[in-house]
């Protein structure tokens, strides 16, 4: 497959597959698309009579060639040589510094805090061995990252404070960098604390599922208690004590809020500007998304990328992840082929001090990769994770998002299918779709910004 095209919000899209380039056609040009492949313009002005003249097609088709003269369209097949160093670079941990929370989600993965295990926190011995591994592993890369994660970290504010300090000192004796974030439920944020956050420029995850009947109907107190107000209270008191920058506010949609445009507008509403909604993966479960499911979800997404794009132009907008998209195919190629590096860049650490893949592999016996202590002693394990890449996956290597999406997330495959390299199909559609609306979005905000003010 060399051409991607689509219709959405009034515009005929054209996506070149290999070269990147976006084109925005009429319908004519569109139609040959389906039959023109860059050396038979007879066939495909045969092929649309009586539909349009002739010479209306062999004009479009004059237009189409010139693209393909220009490696703009039906582009060869890139080369990218996918080659890893010996020893792979340790970039990245997610410190699970509670395996506890105080909240009982009903779509939690982690088994509400606990990951399957007995709930426990790390100690800040743990933390520190966690970061002197990342520094020992990171070679002469100078940027390395650590995420506080649970269950709840503010349950453990004792060791991140510690791991916070110990972190500053390392970076003073070594010349390394850490960009540090902490993901939470927000409900344990006090003013103090903000501020502490604040002044060590930790970055923020904070969860909230959009209106407040979604939210507290999966994100219950222990006490069964709706947790809705007091975490749009101290978010809001996060988005407002940091200029709405240096967050994202994410939530989970689920079956039972299929209409979740809607959620994401309610936390727009409220005035927060950095959204993040991500779609719900369980097997089994009544709130799980199906196949089924997908003409809405398709729905949903068109309609808030609409809503998003009319937003953006009248100068009050907000940021939605998923629709950030990078039209000039950055970064590099090779980094979008392989994807995110759980296994063997990014590693999740419990609070035992054991190595996972990622925070999604945690508790699953046959990916634990060894201990803060040990080091990685099951070294098969990165290697199976490095050859996870889009090439080697079958169905990747047809699909035109290839160079977008990185095959999609390990830990799914292997829920869905026990096999790294089969992706989650549900996870595909959607991500597909997602980045459609991205592409329509970018390509009217490039049309916006070339018309002549009035």
């Amino acid at each position: 497959m060399q051409v991607h095209k689509f219709y959405l919000n009034g515009l005929y899209i054209v996506l070149d597959i290999n070269s990147g380039a976006v084109h925005l056609v009429d319908k004519l040009a569109y139609d040959i698309l389906d039959i023109y492949d860059g050396a038979n313009a007879e066939q495909a002005v045969a092929a649309l009579q009586p539909a349009y003249a002739p010479a209306a097609v062999r004009e479009a088709v004059a237009e189409l060639a010139e693209l393909v003269q220009a490696g703009q369209l039906f582009s060869p097949e890139l080369t990218v040589p996918l080659t890893f160093s010996e020893q792979p670079l340790v970039k990245s941990l997610c410190l699970h510094v509670a395996h506890d929370c105080n909240l009982r989600c009903g779509y939690c993965f982690a088994g509400t805090g606990d990951f399957g295990r007995a709930r426990g926190l790390m100690s800040r011995e743990i933390g520190e061995k966690a970061v002197d591994f990342i520094i020992a592993g990171s070679g002469r890369r100078r940027n390395c990252e650590l995420d506080f994660f649970g269950g709840e970290p503010l349950l453990n504010m004792d060791t991140v404070r510690h791991v916070v300090s110990y972190v500053r000192q390392r970076e003073a004796e070594t010349g390394k960098v850490f960009k540090l974030t902490l993901t939470t439920n927000a409900l344990l944020l006090t003013e103090p604390l903000i501020e502490y956050l604040n002044e060590n420029q930790i970055s923020l995850v904070l969860s909230l599922d959009g209106r407040a009947a979604t939210h507290d109907r999966m994100r219950p107190c222990v006490n069964g208690s709706g947790s809705y107000d007091l975490v749009v209270k101290r978010c809001k008191q996060v988005a407002d004590a940091r200029g709405d920058q240096n967050y994202y506010l994410r939530g989970t949609f689920t079956a039972y809020n299929l209409d979740f445009a809607a959620d994401v507008l309610s936390m727009a509403e409220l005035g927060f500007s950095q959204l993040s909604v991500e779609p719900v993966v369980a097997k089994d479960a009544a709130y799980e998304l199906t196949a089924a499911h997908l003409p809405e979800l398709y729905r949903q997404y068109e309609q808030l990328a609409v809503e998003y794009l009319e937003r953006k132009l009248a100068g009050r907008g907000f940021d939605f992840f998923h629709f950030n998209l990078d039209l000039s195919n950055g970064p590099c190629v090779a980094k979008r082929l392989s994807g995110c590096g759980a296994g063997h860049e990014y590693f999740a650490v419990t609070p035992a001090g054991d190595l996972y893949p990622c925070h999604q592999f945690v508790g699953r016996d046959e990916y634990k990769l060894g201990n803060i202590d040990t080091g990685v002693v099951n070294s098969a394990l990165p290697v199976k994770f490095r050859q996870a890449h889009v090439l080697n996956k079958p169905s990747c290597r047809e699909c035109w998002a290839r160079f977008y999406c990185s095959g999609g997330c390990h830990a799914n495959a292997d829920l869905f299918h026990n096999d790294l390299l089969k992706p989650y199909e549900l996870g595909c559609e959607l991500q597909k779709k997602r980045l459609e609306c991205a592409i329509m979005i970018q390509a009217k905000l490039a049309v916006a910004c070339q018309k002549p003010a009035d």
